[in-house]
C-alpha cells in the first residue's frame, strides 16, 4: 500500500527526538511512513491498526515498536461520548546508533532490527505511564528515559505484526490512488463493494486495478476487504448481541456461507465458537 512520507524532522525542532501525546475525537486514516523508528503506546481508544500488509483491531494499551519506513496507519470512528488518545516516541538511526554500539546495547540493537516488520508487545500500564511521563521530561532527563524505556522494552517478548517484510515504491500519483481507494473501504465497509466500483474510483479498469492494489499492497484486494470485514465481524460477535447472521450481512458479506467460510478460513476456528470463546 502506498503510503505518505512523514517529515518529522522538521516536526521535532531542535530536540534529539520527537516524543508528543495527544487526544483527538478519533484517529484518522492517515497511511503514512517515515524513517524514524515509532513506538506508540494507545492510552484510550479501538479500531483498526494497518502496519505494512497486516490489518488487525488494537484496543487501549496497544504497544507497538515500528522499524524505520514501515508504513502504518491506526484509524478508528467518531465516538461522541469519548475519545482517543496515545503517545508516540519517534527517533532516528543517526540518534540511537552510538547507544546501540555500547556492548550494553545489544538487546536493543536487536530488537530495533526485529522492529523491520513491527513488533506487538503485551499491554503493560506501567510502562505506558513512564511514556507518558518522558513527554512531559527535559534536557537530557529525556534521553536517559527513551534509553531506559527502550532497555525494558527489548527484555519484552513481543509478536511480529507484518508477515513479510515491506517495501515503499515512492510514486505521488500511487500515493494518492491507494489513500483513494482504502479510505473509500473504510467509509463504506458495510457496504456491497463492488471490483468494478473501487476500480472506477482511480480511472483503472478492473485487470489493472488488481495488478495496481496487489504490487501496492502485497495482496489482492478480495483477500483485503475479506480481511477487515473479518476483524470487524470479530468485533462485533464480542461486542454486540446482534446474531452470525445479521453479523455476516452487516459486514458486507452476500451470503451466510461464504462469510463462515471466510472466517473459518482468517481466524481457524468458526464464529460461533469464536463468540463463545471471547464471551467467556
Amino acid at each position: 500500500m502506498k503510503a505518505k512520507l512523514e517529515d518529522i524532522a522538521s516536526e521535532k525542532g531542535h530536540s534529539s527526538f520527537y516524543a508528543y501525546r495527544f487526544r483527538v475525537p478519533f484517529f484518522e486514516f492517515k497511511w503514512h511512513y517515515h524513517p524514524e523508528y515509532e513506538l506508540t503506546c494507545i492510552i484510550k481508544g479501538n479500531g483498526y491498526r494497518i502496519v505494512g500488509n497486516s490489518y488487525e483491531q488494537f484496543v487501549e494499551g496497544d504497544l507497538v515498536l515500528l522499524g524505520t519506513n514501515l508504513p502504518h496507519t491506526w484509524s478508528n470512528k467518531l465516538n461522541e461520548s469519548s475519545h482517543s488518545e496515545a503517545v508516540v516516541i519517534q527517533f532516528s538511526k543517526e540518534f540511537i546508533s552510538p547507544f546501540i554500539g555500547l556492548n550494553e546495547g545489544h538487546l536493543i540493537k536487536n530488537m530495533l532490527e526485529a522492529s523491520a516488520r513491527g513488533m506487538r508487545f503485551e499491554a503493560d500500564e506501567t510502562f505506558s505511564l513512564k511514556m507518558i511521563e518522558l513527554t512531559e521530561s527535559k534536557g537530557m532527563e529525556r534521553i536517559t528515559k527513551l534509553i531506559s524505556l527502550l532497555d525494558d522494552l527489548s527484555q519484552k517478548t513481543a509478536d511480529i505484526i507484518a508477515p513479510n517484510t515491506f517495501h515503499n515504491i515512492v510514486s505521488k500519483k500511487s500515493e494518492m490512488r491507494i489513500n483513494t481507494v482504502c479510505a473509500h473501504i473504510q467509509n463504506n465497509l458495510y457496504n456491497s463493494l463492488s471490483l468494478k466500483e473501487v476500480a472506477d474510483l482511480i480511472s483503472l479498469t478492473e485487470s489493472n486495478f488488481c495488478k495496481f492494489f496487489k504490487k501496492a499492497t502485497g495482496t489482492t484486494y478480495s483477500n483485503y476487504l475479506n480481511e477487515i470485514r473479518i476483524n470487524e465481524a470479530s468485533r462485533m460477535l464480542v461486542q454486540t448481541d446482534k446474531t452470525i447472521s445479521q453479523i455476516c450481512f452487516d459486514c458486507g458479506f452476500e451470503t451466510l456461507s461464504y462469510f463462515n467460510r471466510v472466517f473459518l478460513k482468517k481466524k481457524a476456528i468458526t464464529p460461533s465458537y469464536y463468540k463463545k470463546l471471547h464471551s467467556k
